[in-house]
């Protein structure tokens, strides 16, 4: 079972940018795991380059979960990274389901997944309807709104509470840290079911 509660923090923190992130930026670190120890992430990126990133003593280790697309209906929180169509509306690449209650991140920024890549993060308002290209949501936030079209073939997932041991040398992993000094600093380290890569 999800466990709202213990997601938010990570949700809040690893699938958005939160509104204080000019305050402190974060960086995205998607890779494979070298080394791991108590206090610190050796990972190797996707350049070839290795960085250590420091944990801190309470990190939480995250396992992404795929969940069927029913998941999203009318009232619920989701995410996507989209790349934005010629009619305005935005095409997900992944979409990531909030617990029930939760509401972070609202509104659109720039994501790195893909050039030209966009993430938003909002309220389905509205049906969720069926069509040849997938499902299709309005996603409403402060400020405006965007259709997304999901096509059949994007994950749709969910973050479960992992044991850290899920995250361990040859996993692919997913991590937003922030600085630290001249390093990083990051309080949860999320993979895919198998080690596999999360989509985000």
């Amino acid at each position: 079972m999800i466990h709202s509660y213990r997601l938010a923090g990570l949700l809040a923190l690893a699938l958005i940018w939160p509104a204080q992130a000019q305050e402190a930026p974060r960086k995205i670190f998607r890779g494979t795991v070298e080394t791991i120890d108590t206090g610190t992430l050796g990972l190797k990126t996707k350049d070839g380059n290795t960085v250590a990133i420091h944990l801190t003593p309470d990190w939480k280790a995250r396992l992404v979960v795929p969940v069927g697309v029913e998941s999203i209906h009318p009232g619920s929180f989701i995410g996507t990274a989209q790349m934005p169509q010629a009619d305005g509306s935005g095409r997900s690449l992944e979409v990531h389901v909030f617990p029930p209650g939760v509401k972070s991140g609202e509104g659109e920024r720039d994501w790195d997944s893909s050039p030209g890549a966009r993430m938003t993060n909002g309220t389905v308002g509205g049906e969720v309807l069926a069509t040849n290209s997938g499902r299709e949501v309005t996603l409403t936030f402060p400020g405006g709104s965007r259709k997304i079209v999901i096509p059949p073939e994007v994950p749709v997932v969910q973050f479960n509470d992992a044991e850290r041991t899920t995250i361990k040398p040859g996993v692919a992993v997913f991590v937003v840290a922030q600085p630290d000094g001249n390093a990083w600093r990051a309080n949860s380290v999320a993979t895919g079911q198998n080690g596999a890569a999360p989509p985000m």
